[in-house]
């Protein structure tokens, strides 16, 4: 048991888990504003026409009309883009947990429960445990851990529990019927529509499908790039099912990044890292802050009739100063006072251990 705890709970960094707080917190607004908006409209109708959810009879949750959902609306809204900052993380959290079950609640209770909100629903349970946790923060957390494991656990659940339930209501007529027909007549594109043609792409699809969904445990045991090849098939999946039959499973998707590295994803860093690049030096592109002028294959050494400028002759015949420009284009050595009476020997092994510190 403690193996499979220290498992559930390898810790993470922070930063990990800041990003991908951003990530669901920003899908939340864009589902209720784009995927699932149109359920401002379907209030207009009488409230008789709810049936709500096993959940929504167990639960004391009013019947929906204009002016709750509207104000479900505008409140959750404004809490999910308030938490996509990272402020509150335990006080916006719950607050966006509790209203998105209540929005999805009213949404499925008038048509199906889609299952890709599971993933993401689980994700907004966990996130608040974590609390702070600052973007680029590569400090480990158990509990930032804990968070992604979740999301990980709910999100290959998903495929799993898909195929249980298509042998289980469908049996194997799911995998030699006509599944897939039914659903390009339904939702096909133009790049599904030829499929028709040829129907046992769609029945050789069907398996490999239910292949895919009941081996989806197995990114678990891998690791490495093999693990990163085998999300980035999931999501090669989702991309061919959503151009062949118009179904996105973007929640689904947002909650799969649980498995991604996103502490190395920091898109304000770079930008402000670009605008401090081109505002730092005075003298524009193109140039040190020396004024010397910068070509890709390294600095311009001024040159003269009598050859290439290397050095400055200094004053009173001193030596040197040091960090001076050489012929060979690298700092001379320090000068070092030659003592020994062996002519330049000290010099020489200055300059050995000048080399040999390059």
């Amino acid at each position: 048991m403690r193996r499979v705890g220290d498992w559930l709970t390898t810790p993470v960094p922070l930063g990990r888990v800041a990003a991908f707080r951003t990530v669901v917190y920003l899908l939340v607004a864009a589902d209720i504003v784009f995927f699932t908006g149109w359920l401002r409209g379907r209030t207009a109708v009488s409230g008789e026409l709810y049936a709500p959810l096993l959940v929504g009879r167990m639960m004391p949750l009013p019947t929906p009309n204009a002016a709750l959902v509207t104000t479900l609306f505008w409140v959750l809204l404004a809490a999910t883009l308030a938490a996509a900052t990272g402020r509150a993380p335990r006080l916006l959290g719950w607050t966006v947990l509790a209203l998105y079950f209540e929005w999805l609640v009213i949404a499925f209770s008038y048509g199906k429960v889609d299952h890709d909100r599971f993933g993401i629903l689980v994700a907004l349970a966990v996130l608040p445990t974590v609390g702070r946790a600052r973007h680029g923060d590569l400090t480990p957390s158990a509990k930032a851990g804990w968070a992604l494991r979740a999301t990980q656990l709910a999100v290959i659940a998903t495929y799993f529990l898909a195929a249980w339930a298509k042998l289980r209501f469908g049996g194997l007529d799911w995998l030699t019927g006509a599944t897939l027909a039914r659903a390009v007549i339904r939702r096909g594109t133009f790049a599904s529509d030829w499929l028709l043609d040829v129907p046992v792409l769609l029945t050789v699809g069907q398996f490999g499908i239910m292949a895919f969904e009941l081996t989806s445990p197995l990114v678990f045991v891998l690791r490495g790039r093999a693990r990163y090849a085998m999300i980035g098939f999931f999501y090669v999946f989702h991309a061919v099912t959503w151009s062949a039959i118009t179904i996105s499973f973007m929640p689904h998707q947002a909650a799969m990044t649980s498995f991604l590295p996103l502490e190395r994803v920091r898109p304000v860093l770079w930008v402000q890292q670009r605008l401090a690049g081109r505002s730092r030096s005075p003298f524009g592109r193109g140039a040190d802050p020396l004024g010397i002028p910068v070509s890709p294959a390294g600095p311009v050494v001024p040159v003269s009739p009598a050859g290439p400028v290397t050095s400055v002759a200094p004053p009173s015949g001193d030596p040197p100063p040091v960090g001076a420009v050489t012929g060979a284009g690298d700092p001379g050595p320090p000068h070092v006072e030659d003592t020994s009476g062996t002519g330049g020997a000290a010099g020489g092994g200055g300059a050995d251990r000048a080399g040999g510190g390059n």
